[in-house]
């Protein structure tokens, strides 16, 4: 078997396999052999197929399917031994001559490949990207130590009514007299929020009251729409916009939401037994996540920032496009050709960023191990939990939540990918300039935004 490369140009090839009987012979006659051993024919006995039926049935197919794994593997087998920096895989060349099976002995395939292409790539101090450094205010931490205490906060049942707080009583519709109406509207249990009334006048009506006081008011007034008039009373909504008539609500109880005092309790609830001892310590702790929060956000913008500048050093990089886009197409049959042609521009793009990242992974003998992809996973796990309002979550549950999270092959891929991303840009940060710049975390937000 031979195989001829022929360079188009820097990033278009052709690699040209030619193969003669000697190649495939014993190949496709041990193929027949196994399969006449399991061949099931109607009139032979399993196994006493003679071999020239075998041959006359399925020889050609046989020929095929041997002839196709052989140059498969020795396809690949020349651009590993080659190391050929191939984009995609090898295509099947347009210029393909005919093959027939029936009445060839000799067979010559020709594949398209696209290369990568060749380029340097000079990182020092002489290269400078913005690293914004998000200020951390004070502010930033009484807002965190008050979501601490609202989190764990308590509902309590009062006595006299503020603003926020939740009042049960019972209410009953009022005749235009101010009387109770005989057939009038009367729902028990009723629950409202002065906090929520829109109007003033009205919702200073229950502020200060007490329980068993009564107070009159008209829904309608004091509602912005039906559906919080519906909920009220229990009505539908087509009956409550026909309602325009005064009740009288007797306050039969107080619910208010306590935020936790700042305490041990408080200090165990937010980041586990004994962590922390003190208010000191309590906001310390606060403060140093906060600020790995905020180094992780400047960490995402300068991953942003220094791959707009990378990638406009490499900027005339001429790639193998039709050869691409055909790849693409075969690879994604289902896609017309309209939406690989507009998703083009988009995928070279990351694909320049691609070879940067191989580039400098491998001029600094970057590697990914298990480890790395694991407390990548455990990060974004801990980011998970913390959304849902759980910082501190045990060891045990963490390490049981991550190993769900890798047991599925496509997490697992983007975990390794992202950890690798990672220690790319470690290595960028410690090669190049950084011009650290003090930031405001609402420039910093609108920065992104932009």
């Amino acid at each position: 078997m031979n195989i001829v490369q022929t360079n188009i140009d820097a990033v278009n090839a052709t690699l040209t396999v030619q193969v003669s009987k000697s190649d495939y012979e014993e190949k496709v006659e041990n193929a027949l052999r196994n399969y006449r051993k399991k061949a099931n024919i109607p009139g032979f006995r399993p196994g006493m197929v003679p071999a020239s039926l075998v041959k006359k049935m399925y020889g050609k197919a046989m020929l095929a399917e041997e002839i196709n794994h052989l140059v498969s593997d020795k396809l690949y087998e020349y651009i590993k031994e080659n190391k050929l920096n191939m984009l995609g895989e090898p295509l099947p060349s347009e210029s393909q001559p005919e093959i027939n099976f029936e009445s060839q002995e000799e067979f010559e395939f020709v594949f398209d490949l696209g290369l990568a292409p060749e380029f340097e790539l000079n990182l020092d101090k002489k290269t400078k990207v913005k690293y914004y450094n998000i200020e951390l205010t004070d502010d930033m931490v009484d807002n965190q130590v008050k979501s601490y205490t609202g989190r764990f906060g308590q509902y309590v049942q009062e006595n006299t009514v503020e603003e926020r707080d939740v009042v049960k009583g019972n209410l009953v519709e009022l005749t235009a007299k101010g009387k109770e109406k005989e057939d009038g509207i009367k729902v028990e249990a009723a629950v409202l929020c002065p906090a929520y009334i829109k109007v003033d006048d009205i919702k200073n009506l229950f502020v200060g009251k007490t329980i068993g006081d009564v107070v009159k008011f008209n829904p309608k007034t004091a509602f912005e729409n039906e559906n919080e008039i519906a909920s009220l009373l229990k009505i539908n909504k087509e009956e409550a916009a026909e309602i325009n008539a005064d009740f009288q609500f007797t306050i039969t109880g107080v619910t208010r939401y306590k935020e936790a005092e700042i305490n041990q309790e408080l200090f165990d609830k937010a980041f586990g037994e004994g962590v922390v001892k003190s208010e000191e310590e309590f906001r310390a702790k606060i403060r140093e996540n906060i600020q790995e929060t905020l180094t992780a956000d400047s960490d995402y913008k300068f991953g942003i920032d220094v791959r707009a500048a990378l990638l406009k050093k490499v900027d005339g990089l001429v790639f193998p496009d039709a050869t691409l886009k055909r790849w693409l197409q075969a690879k994604n049959q289902h896609l017309p050709a309209e939406s690989v042609e507009a998703d083009y521009p988009k995928m070279i793009e990351d694909l320049k960023w691609q070879l940067i990242s191989d580039k400098i992974g491998k001029a600094n003998n970057l590697k990914v191990e298990f480890a790395d992809i694991e407390n990548y996973a455990k990060k974004i796990a801990r980011a998970q939990f913390a959304q849902y309002g759980m910082p501190n979550v045990p060891d045990e549950m963490l390490a049981n939540y991550t190993n769900d999270m890798l047991k599925d092959e496509k997490s697992m891929r983007n975990m390794m990918s992202a950890a690798y991303n990672e220690k790319v840009i470690e290595s960028i940060k410690t090669t190049i300039k950084l011009d650290e710049t003090a930031i405001e975390i609402e420039k910093f937000n609108e920065m992104l935004k932009d």
